[in-house]
Parts: structure tokens; C-alpha cells; sequence
């Protein structure tokens, strides 16, 4: 039976690595303004897809400046995207579409993460892992203005939706999702399990499908990163129901 982790970002080290990123995607859906179905004003985490060209579209500055929007103009703007967009993604309020750009400085592992939920690797750690087999693995390319000289390739890993977190781990009583917007409203469990019948078995890597800021890698993927040396990530198994 397939095992699966948790995905973080490793502090121990630090500061031996101790790379930093100021940094944000080119384009991105504005936030939702008073849903008409929940009444709620929000923007997702964790919908994030780097390798999304959003250049092609006619009225692209449309998503260069973050903001909500009705819902009318939300929905407008997403059918636009759609697609451009892999098959079957949600497309929450505030999901961010091709590289990332900013600025980068300090000393940069295997792995780099902007925030806990947004994960980075080099150029020839992406190519040692594909040659072993790791499956699901697309590396984005990135706009990164580096301050030393000898930067290295970073590229940022899209990482598609997959599975679920089981309803055990969620609170009672949890209100249904909007049907207007798709908003859940969850607050991340203390103590996550992951639903057995939902999860995917054709990567070795992907994020909760209902808790998109957590990445999840298989048994496989964490013991090629460890027998390969790639720091930068901590594990933490998860239990499957």
C-alpha cells in the first residue's frame, strides 16, 4: 500500500541555505466580491499554474492587477482562462497563472519554497528526479532577478489538484460548498487524513484537490529525495482512510 507525505519546507537548513525570494505570478483571476450565493468576499491560496501562458489572450492587462470583482466579472474573466488551463481545474477567485517574478538573492538548495505552499526546484535536481521515474513533475520557468553572480535555474513546480482530505479529519457540521462560487470555507485539521479512494495514482506529487495549499508527495518521491540528498523538504507521513 502506497504511503503518502506531507510536504514542508526543511528550516534545519538554515542558515547554510539561506535563499530568499520577493516574488509574485504575472497574471492572475481577480477575487470574488460578495458572492450572491454565500455573501462571501475571497481569494484562494494554492491555485497556482506557472506553465499558463496568459500573453495570447486579447484582454490579458485584465489580469496583471489584483483585485475582486463581482461575481459576474469573475466568471467572465475565468471563462476566458479556462481554455488556456489544464483540464478539470477549479479555477477558484485568486488563482495565479504563469512565472513567477521578483527578486531573489542568498544561497538556494535543491529545493526553495516562497511561503509553505509554493515550492521551487533547480533546473538539474527537476532532470535527476524525471530520470528516475518520479511522475507528475512539470518545471515552470521563472523570472527571477538574482543580486549575485553564478544564479541558479530555478523553476517552479505546477502542481495539479488531486485527492481529497478524508471527512473524519474535518470539523462536524462543515457547511456545504457554495454552488455559486465553490468556496469551502476550511481551516486546515491539526491532524490531516487523506481520503484512500481519492487519491491519485499516476503522480508522485500533487496538492489536496479541497486543501490546495498542501502538497503531498508518495512514499516514492520521498525516498528518491533522500537517497538523491535533495535539501530543502521535511516529511511528514499522513494517514489514509
Amino acid at each position: 500500500m502506497t504511503r503518502f507525505f506531507w510536504l514542508r519546507e526543511d528550516s534545519t537548513v538554515q542558515p547554510r541555505l539561506n535563499g530568499s525570494l520577493n516574488a509574485a505570478h504575472k497574471w492572475g483571476l481577480p477575487g470574488l466580491a460578495g458572492c450572491p450565493g454565500c455573501g462571501e468576499t475571497w481569494a484562494s491560496s494554492g491555485h497556482q499554474y506557472p506553465a499558463v501562458d496568459l500573453s495570447v489572450l486579447p484582454e490579458e492587462r485584465a489580469f496583471l492587477k489584483a483585485r475582486s470583482e463581482p461575481f459576474n466579472e469573475f466568471a467572465r474573466l475565468r471563462e476566458l482562462v479556462r481554455p488556456l488551463a489544464p483540464s478539470g481545474a477549479p479555477l477558484p477567485p485568486g488563482t495565479t497563472f504563469g512565472p513567477l517574478m521578483g527578486t531573489a538573492s542568498g544561497r538556494f538548495g535543491p529545493f526553495a519554497w516562497l511561503g509553505s505552499s509554493l515550492l521551487l526546484i533547480r533546473h538539474e535536481a527537476l532532470e535527476r528526479l524525471q530520470e528516475e521515474g518520479i511522475r507528475g513533475l512539470l518545471g515552470a520557468r521563472t523570472e527571477l532577478r538574482f543580486r549575485q553572480q553564478d544564479a541558479p535555474m530555478l523553476l517552479e513546480l505546477q502542481l495539479d489538484p488531486r485527492g481529497q482530505l478524508h471527512a473524519d479529519c474535518l470539523p462536524p457540521g462543515l457547511p456545504a460548498r457554495c454552488a455559486t462560487c465553490g468556496r469551502l470555507g476550511l481551516r486546515r485539521p491539526d491532524e490531516p487524513i487523506l481520503d484512500a479512494a481519492s487519491l491519485p495514482a499516476d503522480v508522485d506529487l500533487f496538492r489536496v484537490g479541497n486543501f490546495a495549499t498542501m502538497i503531498v508527495g508518495t512514499e516514492r518521491f520521498m525516498e528518491t529525495v533522500r537517497r538523491m540528498e535533495l535539501e530543502g523538504i521535511s516529511f511528514r507521513e499522513l494517514p489514509t482512510r
